[in-house]
């Protein structure tokens, strides 16, 4: 009996041991499969993470080129334009531009802010783009028959030149393309979209203030 409890013995301490032997095994295999996924996942991981750093890369690089280039094409427009400086202030008003039309005689300071007080000084920036920046550039001015007033302004005919200057880019000369009248409601004129175009949009009353003169000049490009 002691033989045979013996064996016993001996046999199941085997199994143990058998299945200790299966187990490590198993472990050993359940880990080398656990770091063969987390390789590939690092593998994935670093080739996205490539892939987006490539991606940004060529972004950076295009945007890099697209802003040296629009870089050139200011600079170039920029040394196109003969410089001049003009007044600050005019009659106690910041002064943003000055308007000149040969074609009627007028040589006017645009002051910047737009109220009743600086109608009767001078014409003012009304709406819009600054002045000689891409966009469209409205000035408002009453009628008075002052000389730096709009009271001429009917007189004008398509095909007339008109220069604005200041002191970011200079002189840029402006044809007149259209002339019209609209009701004070009507504030199309006023639209920014100017396919990229540098526009002055000029807008006073007529005589008896029912509708409004609107001037559009655009760019003279060489």
């Amino acid at each position: 009996m002691k033989e045979t409890k013996s064996k016993k013995q001996i046999k199941i301490l085997n199994y143990v041991i058998i299945g200790a032997i299966f187990g490590i095994m198993l472990w050993f295999v359940v880990e080398e499969y656990k770091d063969i996924q987390f390789k590939k996942q690092e593998i994935a991981r670093k080739s996205s993470y490539e892939t987006q750093n490539i991606s940004i890369a060529n972004e950076n690089t295009n945007e890099k080129k697209e802003n040296e280039t629009n870089r050139e094409v200011l600079t170039g427009i920029a040394k196109e334009y003969p410089k001049e400086e003009i007044i600050e202030q005019y009659k106690g008003y910041d002064v943003v531009a000055k308007l000149e039309i040969p074609e009627i005689a007028l040589n006017t300071y645009i002051l910047k802010q737009y109220s009743k007080n600086a109608l009767n000084v001078s014409v003012t920036k009304f709406w819009g783009a600054d002045p000689n920046q891409i966009g469209n550039f409205c000035v408002a001015g009453h009628n008075f028959q002052n000389k730096n007033m709009f009271h001429n302004l009917r007189s004008l005919e398509v095909g007339n030149r008109l220069v604005i200057s200041e002191p970011s880019i200079g002189r840029v000369e402006y044809e007149v393309y259209d002339i019209y009248l609209v009701e004070p409601e009507d504030v199309r004129c006023l639209s920014q979209e100017t396919n990229g175009k540098r526009e002055v949009t000029l807008i006073t009353c007529t005589t008896d203030s029912k509708k409004r003169i609107i001037v559009k000049a655009r760019e003279v490009e060489s």
